[in-house]
């Protein structure tokens, strides 16, 4: 078979730690890059690239930073959207306050008020575990959202409480159509996947999935806690802060807490399940599986019933198989869609042995 690392010798430390090893992935890396970067811009339309492709790397960068707080450190998190939340409003009153500063510093801005804001409501983490800790960062997202809706100074005093996004403009260029929009958001999300997989590999990742598989063990031989717990959520938030600058500059165009509200949060949590915890691709397998599904749902009531059903219909639909997925996941396959390629993978690398 084409899949197979026999005579790919390792010479060096530097090439045995590399994250990529077989060859193989590397050549597949490669093509999924020029494949993102080059095909699909060039035959994809504006609304596959404003209403699918750029929302999905948006959630993707969210569902990322939920797994490196929950897949990889083990630590419930329910207030992934308010998190978001802090990363748009803080982007837009740096912006609105200083309006020489770039908007990508911005964004860095708001993914840093989001880390802070994460830390500080990852405090109970220290005492509290499982369902408790999912009621901690429950209150967080009531509070958040209730901040952002009935305090004027973060919206501008905006009479509406909606504010529109201002205008992002890079080198002297406005980043203003689909394709522009796809280029900003796909090389963030590149640049921040490859962070988490590096990050997963080191010292501090090992440490959050020690802490992740038995936190009394993990202290026992001389993991700090403290600094392991704060840090896989100041990591987490900083990373949804920066998808939720994304959605509502490049998706909404619009600064508003609606749009962060608990619904957004059970989202991004279910994408993490079905794509697989501790994992970077299934932070992408989920929200692939979350933003398709429904599209492909409405085409088929479509075409069975022609046209004649309803939305409200296809909406509870939706619900029903997502739950369906969710329950058939955490029975059959735990570890979600990303274990199901892994698997495939082994399997290919083993054939025509048993595996």
């Amino acid at each position: 078979m084409f899949y197979r690392e026999a005579g790919q010798f390792k010479t060096s430390y530097k090439k045995d730690q590399s994250i990529l090893p077989i060859f193989q992935d590397r050549i597949a890396m490669v093509a999924m890059l020029i494949f993102c970067f080059i095909v699909i811009p060039l035959f994809a339309n504006d609304y596959w690239l404003a209403s699918i492709l750029v929302p999905f790397l948006a959630l993707s960068l969210a569902a990322l930073g939920l797994n490196v707080l929950t897949g990889y450190a083990g630590q419930i998190s329910l207030g992934t959207a308010a998190f978001m939340a802090v990363g748009a409003f803080a982007a837009f009153n740096l912006q609105v306050r200083v309006p020489e500063i770039p908007f990508l510093i911005a964004f860095l801005w708001g993914g840093f008020c989001a880390a802070g804001v994460g830390i500080l409501f990852g405090l109970p983490s220290l005492r509290i575990k499982g369902f408790y800790l999912a009621v901690a960062t429950l209150a967080a997202q009531f509070f958040i959202e209730w901040l952002f809706t009935h305090f004027d100074w973060f919206t501008n005093y905006s009479t509406s409480g909606v504010i529109t996004a201002p205008p992002m403009t890079l080198l002297g260029m406005a980043i203003d159509n689909p394709l522009s929009k796809y280029f900003l958001v796909l090389s963030i999300v590149v640049i921040c996947a490859f962070f988490v997989r590096n990050l997963a590999r080191s010292e501090i990742g090992r440490a959050w999935m020690a802490v992740r598989d038995m936190d009394i063990a993990a202290e026992a031989i001389g993991i700090n806690l403290m600094k392991t717990k704060l840090l896989a959520f100041g990591v987490s938030s900083f990373l949804c802060g920066l998808a939720g600058a994304l959605w509502a500059y490049v998706v909404l165009g619009t600064v508003e807490p609606q749009a962060f509200d608990i619904a957004r949060s059970f989202e991004i949590l279910f994408m993490i399940v079905i794509g697989g915890l501790g994992s970077v691709s299934g932070a992408f397998l989920g929200a692939g599986f979350m933003i398709l599904l429904p599209i492909l749902l409405n085409n088929v009531g479509s075409l069975i019933t022609g046209g004649t059903i309803s939305t409200e219909t296809i909406a509870h639909i939706e619900y029903m198989v997502f739950g369906a997925f969710i329950i058939f996941f955490l029975i059959v396959e735990p570890n979600g869609l990303a274990r199901l390629w892994q698997t495939g993978k082994e399997k290919l690398r083993l054939w025509p042995f048993p595996y």
